[in-house]
């Protein structure tokens, strides 16, 4: 059953900034606040009560037209396929297939109109979980076969929250989807928001995927022992890119890192990220076997919340979904799944967050 968001919203854009989108508000009795907008199912909003107010988590921007108009996927749920497809080509049991590029020659995120520029329909709406549905014709940015995708955000108790993907197909078909929130534990205050460099990140991965300048896999995965990518402990991340020659290259992270298989039923976590100023911590639990960590250099100039614009490092993306490039690797589990889905056989994945603050 389609609901109507929290209130009825004009039509008009100069009353609305939301318009013709909507956006819908989940709230549960320990104060978590999550806001999405039906606009590229975007995770706008993520809130937290503290003793002196609240402290919104993720970047965001102010308007529609803002985030139509950005790059950088805040907040936006991404597909048909997540990352970078080399060249724009793959092939499908024995079938090649051609994209449509949107990164030099080769395609990112879905494409030029990717999932994350589409109106998705809401199909419920309570006050403590959202559920939107999109359909993907076949063809749709050059992948085979329909894709039926349905993404969820529900809040569980305390400070907790779980986004689950779910998709069927009509065609075999590649199909990763993965949420693209940017995370500042320490607030988020639009030009003025501190860079997350000095947050401690902790994520539980034996191995990194090296990437050439088109940030494409240069290799097979590499242990991160003795390296800026052994995260296995809380690390502060300026000081982790100041040990690391390839993590300077870019001023920090675009990388993927194949998470330890001891997470894969997503009731360990895999990863923790600690504010600068020790006073909030998110835990991230996932199903799927890689973690995409992007430090956000490239967010100078990305419309902000408050109107202004953000600094780069305003905030770090982790984004759980298949190494890059995954539909043209060998299959190898547990860090090269099969990420082909076939008619019949319905995908879900998730991801559940934990707060804590003090």
């Amino acid at each position: 059953m389609t609901m109507s968001p929290d209130s009825p919203l004009p039509t008009d854009p100069s009353t609305d900034p939301w318009a013709p989108a909507r956006l819908y508000t989940l709230e549960n009795a320990a104060g978590l606040r999550v806001q999405v907008l039906d606009h590229g199912a975007t995770w706008v909003s993520c809130s937290v009560p503290m003793m002196d107010g609240r402290r919104e988590l993720l970047l965001g921007c102010a308007s529609l037209a803002d985030y139509q108009r950005q790059r950088a996927y805040l907040g936006a749920t991404v597909g048909r396929y997540a990352n970078r497809v080399r060249d724009s080509r793959c092939v499908v049991d024995g079938q090649p297939v051609t994209l449509l590029p949107n990164e030099g020659p080769h395609q990112l995120h879905g494409g030029p109109d990717g999932y994350d520029r589409r109106t998705w329909t809401v199909e419920s709406h309570t006050p403590q979980r959202l559920v939107l549905g999109l359909v993907s014709p076949d063809g749709d940015q050059g992948w085979p076969g329909e894709v039926q995708a349905r993404v969820s955000y529900t809040l569980g108790q305390d400070l907790a929250l779980e986004i689950a993907f779910e998709t069927s197909v009509s065609r075999a078909c590649p199909v990763n989807l993965t949420h693209h929130a940017y995370f500042n534990l320490d607030g988020d205050a639009g030009e003025a928001t501190r860079k997350v460099l000095a947050h401690h990140l902790q994520v539980l991965a034996p191995a990194w995927l090296p990437v050439g300048a088109d940030l494409l896999p240069a290799g097979e995965l590499v242990p991160v022992d003795d390296s800026g990518f052994d995260l296995r402990e809380l690390r502060r991340l300026d000081q982790a890119i100041a040990a690391e020659p390839a993590l300077q290259v870019g001023q920090g992270y675009d990388h993927a890192l194949a998470l330890d298989p001891s997470c894969a039923d997503a009731l360990r976590a895999a990863v923790r990220l600690l504010s600068s100023d020790g006073r909030v911590a998110m835990s991230l639990a996932t199903d799927l076997p890689a973690l995409q960590v992007y430090s956000g250099q490239g967010l100078a100039g990305v419309p902000a919340r408050d109107g202004s614009v953000y600094p780069a490092h305003a905030g770090i993306a982790l984004e759980p979904q298949y190494l890059p490039d995954s539909p043209n690797h060998p299959v190898a589990p547990p860090h090269w799944p099969d990420v082909v889905q076939r008619p019949g056989l319905r995908r879900r994945h998730v991801s559940r967050m934990f707060f804590d603050v003090a």
